[in-house]
């Protein structure tokens, strides 16, 4: 892990059935325990990113109301 600040970098290897681990420091540094849900957003160009799960929730709020 590389740390700098409040950005950090990790590495993952992706097995045969297209899963990865998150790291447990990266687990910890995000809160992600295990039955969370998260949100991976993709772009050709960009890569992917896994925004906090806070976001998930703010996200469907402004696209459904809040329900």
């Amino acid at each position: 892990m590389e740390r700098n600040g409040d950005k950090f970098a990790w590495t993952v290897t992706v097995g045969v059935k297209g899963q990865i681990v998150i790291p447990k420091e990266a687990r910890v540094a995000f809160g992600i325990e295990p039955g969370d849900t998260l949100l991976i957003l993709g772009d050709k160009e960009k890569g992917l990113a896994i925004p906090p799960k806070e976001i998930i929730s703010e996200y469907f709020g402004q696209i459904f109301g809040n329900i």
